[in-house]
């Protein structure tokens, strides 16, 4: 089985260079495009199962990384779910938060070791094969009008496929296979295997409007994720028919 092939998206090529001769010492292979375009003309030319995880600079001379992120949830599956890990300018909290929002599974500030990259990059590379096996298996999950496929990887709300990316769903099921449960933000980060967060890190809170926004009559009002002030998130057992 071949290794993770892994695309970069960033225009400072020492970096890039060094980041792949890393990422390849540790079992890892590397394509690199030095442009928003060039990486999604390589994304579309190689296929929709070629790559295993995507690591995006926020700022690229033609096309921001926002909207790179914006097009990717856009496609059909399994594109729209690849694994995004963004890179962002240090102490810049409003562009990270806003990647999140657009669909990106976590970030890294600049400047970054190479050690904390790649130990997030596997983080992401784990999430959609979380219990392969035993989601497979696992029968659809009921709540209401919400329907969770663990094997299919689907969300449907009155029978209608709701999109989210791969970490969004894991999140959503970690959420449903605890139903009844406060968790906080700390538990949700180690159900999905993806490590402590940072002081003051958000960005659960984040994936959790998104979510919501997917799965809530009314993603201000939530009636499925309720928010449990001081201690986290409850999934609501019992959910409106």
């Amino acid at each position: 089985m071949s290794p993770p092939l892994v695309l970069i998206i960033d225009d400072d090529q020492r970096l890039a260079a060094m980041v792949e001769t890393y990422l390849a010492q540790n079992g890892l292979r590397v394509e690199h495009a030095d442009t928003a375009q060039a990486g999604l003309e390589r994304l579309a030319r190689w296929g929709p199962d070629a790559f295993s995880a995507l690591v995006l600079d926020l700022m690229l001379p033609d096309i921001d990384g926002l909207e790179v992120c914006r097009r990717l949830r856009a496609m059909p599956q399994p594109l729209r779910s690849l694994p995004v890990l963004m890179l962002t300018a240090k102490g810049d909290p409003f562009d990270r938060v806003v990647g999140l929002e657009l669909g990106a599974d976590d970030y890294l500030p600049k400047p970054f070791e190479p050690r904390e990259l790649l130990a997030r990059l596997r983080a992401l590379l784990r999430r959609p094969t979380l219990a392969d096996a035993t989601a497979a298996a696992e029968p659809p999950l009921r709540f209401g009008r919400l329907e969770i496929d663990p094997g299919a990887r689907t969300v449907r709300v009155d029978g209608a496929e709701k999109p989210l990316t791969a970490y969004q769903f894991d999140l959503l099921l970690a959420f449903a296979r605890r139903a009844g449960r406060v968790l906080s933000r700390d538990q949700l980060m180690e159900a999905l295997k993806g490590g402590a967060l940072e002081p003051f890190d958000r960005s659960i809170d984040v994936h959790v409007g998104r979510v919501r926004a997917a799965i809530e009559d009314d993603p201000k009002v939530p009636r499925r994720i309720i928010t449990v002030r001081g201690a986290g998130y409850v999934f609501a057992k019992v959910q409106d028919a």
